[in-house]
C-alpha cells in the first residue's frame, strides 16, 4: 500500500492534468453557453496554477486553443493579447535592469548607502530596508533579494565576531560577498517579477554560534531584506509583476480609459504607500527582534564599537575593490536616470507631457507609451559601447584591433530574461478579453449586485484580506489575474469606480510575508538558514494585518485625487452592466 501512494505521489502532476480537465467536464456539458465555456477554463487554469502542476507559462498557454476551439474567441484575437503594449513595457523595464545588474551598478549603490546610513543596530536594519526597496523599484526583487542577504550576513559575520580577532582590526573581505548571480528560471512555487534562480546563493565560511539575542538580530536582519524586497516592488510600474496585470487588464477591459494607470499615476499612488509600509514593517522588526532598548538599538552608550568599526570596515573593503565607476557604469547611470524621466514626463495628466506635445493623435494625447520609451532606452543601450571608444589591441589575436562590446548583448538578455513572465502575463489579458468577449464577466456583475448595499470601504478591505491571503499559496501574478476581471465586473455591477477596488487588491498581492514559498524572495532568505517557518508566520501575520490597513488608508486618502475616484467614470459604462449607473455617480466619500 504503501509503494501505491508512493506511486501516486511521484506521479500526482501527471494525474492532476489528465483528471482535472475531465472532473470538470460537466461545467461545459450541462451548460453549453460561452459564459460556462469561459468559466471552465478560467477553473482548470485557476487549478493549474495552485497546484503547479505544470509551469505557469505553459498552463498560461491555455486560451490560445482553447478558446478558438470552444467558439469564444479567434486565434487571431486571443494570440495578439500575448505581445501587448504592457507586456512590452516589462520587457523594456527588464531589459535596462538587466543592464543594471550586468555591471554591477546595484552593488555599489547598495555598498554606498550603508556606508553613509552606518551599522548601529536598528539604523543598519533601516538602512538595509531602505537600500533594498529601492533597488527592487528598478530590478527584479529576486535579485535584489539574492544581492543583498549575502552582505547583510558578511556584516553580521563581523558585529557577532570575537573582538580580539584579526577582523576588527582590520576589516576581513569576507566570503559571503562572492555572490551566485540568479540565471535562467526554475520553476519552484512562486513567481515574482521572476522565477526562483536556478542557483540561490549559500552562504559561505564556517558557521557562528551566536547566542539568543545574536540569533533574535540575524533572524531580523534576514527578514527585513526578503520583506523591504516585496514592499519596494509596489512603489513603481514596472517594479514587480502584478502592478503590470493590472496596467493591462485595465487596458483589456476599459479601452477608453485615457491611460489613467500610468508610470507617473501609479507612482504617485504607491510611492507614499511603500514609504509608510516600509518605515513600519521596520518599526515592527525592530520591536520583534531587537526589542524595546531603543537606546541599545540606536548604539547610542558606546556598546560594541570595536565589532560596528569591524563591520563597517568589511563594506568599506567591499566598496573599495569595485574600484572607481568605469564609463558602462556611468553610461548605464544616465540612461536610467533618463528612462525614469522620460516616464514621468511623458504624459503625466496635470501638466501636458514632452509625448502631448511632440507625438500627439487627433485627441491631444500621446501617441508614445511608457513601453515605447522603455524599448527605445533599451536598443541604445545595445549600440552604445560599454568604453571609451579608441584603439584596443585584441588580446587574442596580437595585432588586430577589438572594439569593445556594448552596454547590452543578446547573450546576456537571454540568460537573464523572464520569457516565462511575459508569456504568463499574455494569458491573463487573454483571460480577461475572453471574459469579456464570452459574457462571463457581466454574469458575474449580475451575481455580485447585492454587494451594492455594503459600504464600498468595506467591500475594499475584505477584498484585500482575501487577496493577501491568497497570494501566500499562489504566484502574486496568478492571482491578480484571476482576481482582477473579477473585481472590474463587480465595480461595475455596483457602480463603484473600477480602480477603487482594483488598486488595492494589486498592492495586497505584494503582501507574501508569511510562508517561504510565497515569494522568491522569502525563499531565498530562508535557504540562508537560522529562521523557523514559523519566525516568519508569526511576524509575516501582524505585517500583512499592517499592510491592509496602510492600502486602505491610501485608496481612502491620496488615491481619490490622484485616480480621480470621487465618480463613476464615463469609461467605464457599459450599455448592459451599468445601465443604472450615470458617469457622474458619486463614489461615498471616504
Amino acid at each position: 500500500m504503501a509503494t501505491c501512494w508512493q506511486g501516486l505521489w511521484a506521479y500526482r502532476s501527471y494525474l492532476l492534468v489528465l483528471f482535472l480537465p475531465i472532473f470538470l467536464l460537466p461545467l461545459p456539458i450541462l451548460v453549453p453557453t460561452k459564459e460556462a465555456y469561459c468559466g471552465y477554463v478560467i477553473i482548470l487554469m485557476a487549478l493549474l496554477w495552485c497546484t503547479e502542476a505544470l509551469p505557469v507559462a505553459v498552463t498560461a498557454l491555455f486560451p490560445v486553443f482553447l478558446f478558438p476551439m470552444m467558439g469564444i474567441m479567434d486565434a487571431s484575437e486571443v494570440c495578439i493579447e500575448y505581445l501587448s503594449d504592457t507586456s512590452i513595457l516589462f520587457i523594456g523595464g527588464l531589459l535596462v535592469a538587466i543592464a543594471v545588474e550586468h555591471w554591477n551598478l546595484h552593488k555599489r549603490i547598495a555598498l554606498r548607502v550603508l556606508l553613509i546610513i552606518g551599522v548601529r543596530p536598528a539604523v543598519l536594519i533601516l538602512g538595509f530596508m531602505v537600500v533594498t526597496a529601492f533597488l527592487s523599484m528598478w530590478i527584479s526583487n529576486t535579485a535584489t533579494t539574492a544581492m543583498m542577504v549575502p552582505i547583510a550576513h558578511a556584516v553580521l559575520e563581523q558585529l557577532h565576531s570575537n573582538p580580539t580577532s584579526k577582523d576588527v582590526e582590520e576589516g576581513s573581505n569576507n566570503p559571503t560577498f562572492e555572490l551566485q548571480e540568479p540565471s535562467g528560471q526554475k520553476e519552484v512555487t512562486k513567481l515574482d517579477n521572476g522565477q526562483f534562480p536556478s542557483t540561490l546563493p549559500a552562504p559561505s565560511g564556517p558557521r557562528v554560534h551566536h547566542n539568543k539575542e545574536q540569533l533574535r538580530f540575524t533572524q531580523g536582519m534576514s527578514l527585513c531584506v526578503c520583506y523591504s524586497a516585496s514592499i519596494g516592488g509596489i512603489a513603481t510600474l514596472t517594479g514587480t509583476t502584478p502592478n503590470l496585470v493590472l496596467q493591462g487588464q485595465v487596458n483589456s477591459l476599459f479601452p477608453q480609459n485615457a491611460n489613467v494607470v500610468n508610470f507617473a499615476s501609479w507612482f504617485g499612488f504607491a510611492f507614499p504607500t511603500m514609504v509608510i509600509l516600509l518605515l513600519l514593517a521596520w518599526l515592527w522588526l525592530q520591536i520583534a527582534f531587537l526589542g524595546f532598548n531603543f537606546r541599545k538599538n540606536f548604539g547610542i552608550g558606546g556598546e560594541a564599537q570595536e565589532q560596528e568599526q569591524a563591520a563597517y570596515r568589511v563594506i568599506q573593503t567591499e566598496h573599495r575593490l569595485l574600484g572607481p565607476m568605469t564609463f558602462a557604469e556611468k553610461a548605464i547611470t544616465f540612461f536610467f536616470v533618463t528612462l525614469v524621466l522620460l516616464w514621468f514626463t511623458r504624459e503625466p495628466g496635470f501638466f501636458l507631457g514632452w509625448g502631448n506635445l511632440a507625438f500627439p493623435n487627433a485627441e491631444g494625447e500621446s501617441m508614445l507609451s511608457d513601453g515605447t520609451v522603455a524599448i527605445f532606452i533599451s536598443v541604445i543601450m545595445f549600440i552604445v559601447p560599454s568604453k571609451i571608444p579608441g584603439l584596443t589591441q585584441d588580446p587574442e589575436n596580437p595585432g588586430k584591433l577589438k572594439a569593445p562590446p556594448a552596454l547590452l548583448n543578446w547573450k546576456t538578455v537571454n540568460e537573464k530574461m523572464h520569457w516565462n513572465v511575459v508569456i504568463l502575463l499574455g494569458g491573463g489579458f487573454a483571460l480577461a478579453k475572453g471574459s469579456e468577449h464570452s459574457g462571463l464577466s457581466v454574469w458575474l456583475g449580475e451575481q455580485l449586485t447585492p454587494l451594492q448595499n455594503v459600504p464600498a470601504p468595506a467591500v475594499a478591505f475584505i477584498l484585500c484580506l482575501v487577496v493577501a491571503t491568497f497570494t501566500e499559496c499562489t504566484s502574486n501574478v496568478a492571482t491578480t489575474t484571476l482576481f482582477l476581471p473579477i473585481l472590474a465586473s463587480m465595480a461595475q455591477a455596483i457602480c463603484l469606480h473600477p480602480l477603487y477596488v482594483m488598486l488595492p487588491c494589486t498592492l495586497a498581492s505584494s503582501l507574501a510575508f508569511m510562508l517561504p514559498v510565497a515569494t522568491p524572495p522569502n525563499a531565498i532568505v530562508f535557504s540562508f538558514g537560522g529562521l523557523e517557518v514559523s519566525d516568519m508566520a508569526r511576524t509575516g501575520f501582524l505585517l500583512n494585518i499592517i499592510g491592509v490597513l496602510v492600502i486602505m488608508l491610501a485608496i481612502n486618502s491620496w488615491g481619490y485625487p490622484v485616480f480621480n475616484l470621487y465618480a463613476f467614470p464615463s469609461w467605464a459604462h457599459v450599455d448592459n452592466t451599468t445601465a443604472h449607473c450615470q458617469p457622474n455617480f458619486m463614489m461615498p466619500q471616504p
